[in-house]
């Protein structure tokens, strides 16, 4: 079994700048059996290169959840292939796993899932101190992503003095601060007006023009259309991809 480092922050060789930050081949999943059996996924082929903004679009029970989980390592598929950044999760125990989250991959969800009590920095800093880092180092990284997210004169506000979409760049930024190979984004505008979803979608377009590797699920076919590269599931399997 692979063994990933204890400290998911410490220094590592640099991957493969050619190869695929997502690389999955033949992806299943089946939920029951028998006569209740479910396959949300059959056969799922997807490459993701490194930079690339891709959006994973379908209707409910499509299985682009199924999808995101797998991708974001919160399930696991089997008889398949899943590349993260040129690591083979397939085999990884749950230990591994959890660091895996940690430090390779920045969530955003629909629900903006900040602490009330905490400031934005704090919020921001969380993943961070799950690793160990130490606190001056969370602070300075917690605001450099927040500046990032061009929220720098808003780090001392609780998310009851800030805005939805104003809360939505916390998480972002909450997601940019491990530096991951790859931010995953399951309907980030869900929650969120025309304006916000516009102020939103931007920062994704902003934060791809740097070189951040983005996938994006949603059933929105607007939102999806931001992305570079559309992916089009239904019954679980990709039905079509277009680009932009």
């Amino acid at each position: 079994m692979t063994t990933l480092l204890s400290d998911p922050y410490q220094d590592v060789d640099a991957p493969d700048p050619t190869s695929p930050i997502v690389a999955l081949r033949a992806i299943s999943k089946t939920y029951g059996d028998g006569d209740i059996e479910v396959r949300a996924l059959d056969h799922v082929d997807l490459t993701v290169q490194r930079g690339e903004y891709v959006s994973i679009m379908g209707r409910s029970g499509s299985g682009k959840s199924t999808l995101m989980n797998i991708l974001g390592c919160l399930d696991i598929a089997s008889g398949s292939t899943y590349l993260l950044d040129g690591e083979d999760v397939d085999d990884l125990d749950e230990h591994d796993l959890a660091l895996i989250r940690n430090r390779r991959i920045g969530f955003v969800f629909q629900q903006f899932n900040l602490l009330p009590g905490l400031n934005a920095w704090r919020n921001v800093e969380l993943p961070l101190s799950y690793g160990g880092v130490p606190r001056v180092e969370r602070k300075e990284r917690a605001i450099e992503a927040l500046t990032r997210v061009g929220l720098a004169d808003r780090v001392d506000h609780r998310p009851g003095q800030l805005s939805g979409g104003q809360q939505q760049r916390v998480a972002v930024a909450r997601a940019l601060v491990t530096r991951p190979a790859l931010v995953l984004a399951d309907e980030p505008t869900g929650n969120l007006d025309s304006s916000a979803t516009e102020d939103v979608l931007g920062l994704f377009d902003e934060l791809h023009e740097q070189g951040a590797t983005i996938v994006m699920i949603t059933h929105e076919p607007d939102v999806a259309a931001r992305a570079a590269r559309s992916v089009h599931i239904a019954d679980g399997r990709v039905q079509d991809e277009a680009s932009a």
